[in-house]
């Protein structure tokens, strides 16, 4: 793409606003070295040299979308625990608004800690409890985004489902609702659970595990035919604007109901995987606001998950990186 067409791409993220609904978390990362094996049993010792958290999930999505020029606003529940505490400073020190961010005794914050031995994961250790929220706090997240939806100007509404149990059904259909009597798009990047609950969305984002088990489907990955003829059967029967599946290594899969097409992985020297799907989310629901070509949205999204590969840990995208990559599309 020209230089002069990619800046006029980017300079439309920088007009859209936000709404991101889904589970938000700790990204804690220790770093080391692995030079012995321990003597209580046959495992790696990491000798820890620093510590650093981020913030993860729902809210790395939000971080990709500033990152691209995007003003995010984030809704989401945290527990009234230490790691809420952390959560919301690194919130704070992003630059992102809290405003969306309600807490709970009822809810105990997800935290993901990756010890890292140089650019390699040793083990994850996972704090966190997947039972759906309370109704009460349901209804408080909700009351919530409507507070939002009329204060301000939003361009699409983006769920971001990690499966920890901030998005229910109901929570699904009434914000639904209320983005269709508004006007506003509406984004998902689904799991399991939820799978078929999302119903005349505009863009539906699995990955190929998810759409997989989501449909109960038995089909390799790179069957793309077969994969492709589920797509759109799946997509005429919840009423889906276009559905995007991404096939890692393999690259993604795109539908918007009059084209379907399949395109490569680019390739790239794999640091983390961890965090690919955050931006892919956010780079196609920015070229869906944007009204970009599917086409261009998935070679974009395509490159940008990619592109965030490179690096270890959980990081979001880099605009500028982007944009000079974006010009050999």
């Amino acid at each position: 793409m020209e230089k002069l067409k990619v800046e006029e791409v980017f300079n439309k993220f920088s007009n859209i606003r936000a709404l991101v609904v889904g589970d938000a978390m700790v990204d804690s990362y220790l770093w080391g070295i692995v030079d012995r094996i321990s003597s209580e049993a046959p495992i790696p010792i990491v000798t820890v040299g620093r510590q650093e958290n981020r913030i993860g999930g729902a809210a790395n999505v939000s971080l990709n979308l500033q990152s691209l020029g995007a003003t995010p606003v984030l809704v989401s529940m945290v527990g009234n625990d230490l790691k809420g505490d952390i959560f919301m400073q690194l919130l704070q020190k992003s630059g992102m608004s809290d405003m969306g961010i309600l807490r709970s005794d009822r809810r105990q914050t997800t935290v993901k800690t990756r010890i890292m031995s140089g650019r390699q994961q040793v083990v994850r250790v996972d704090e966190e409890t997947d039972e759906l929220i309370w109704p009460e706090d349901e209804a408080q997240l909700f009351n919530r985004i409507e507070t939002l939806v009329e204060q301000q100007k939003f361009d699409l509404i983006l769920f971001v489902d990690y499966d920890k149990g901030i998005i229910t059904k109901t929570l699904i259909d009434n914000i639904s609702q209320l983005a269709h009597s508004k006007g506003i798009l509406i984004a998902v990047d689904p799991k399991k659970r939820n799978f078929n609950n999302y119903c005349n969305v505009d863009l539906f984002k699995p990955n190929f595990k998810e759409f997989k088990e989501g449909l109960g489907l038995s089909v390799d990955k790179d069957d793309f035919q077969t994969i492709l003829e589920a797509a759109e059967k799946f997509k005429q029967q919840m009423k889906l604007g276009v559905i995007f599946i991404t096939l890692s290594e393999l690259g993604v899969i795109i539908s918007n109901g009059t084209s379907q097409n399949h395109f490569a992985a680019e390739i790239r020297d794999i640091a983390d995987v961890s965090g690919a799907g955050d931006t892919v989310i956010a780079v196609a629901s920015l070229c869906l606001a944007a009204n970009m070509p599917t086409r261009f949205m998935a070679q974009l999204s395509n490159l940008a998950g990619g592109l965030v590969c490179e690096k270890s840990g959980v990081v979001p995208i880099d605009r500028e990186r982007l944009k000079l990559e974006a010009c050999k599309i």
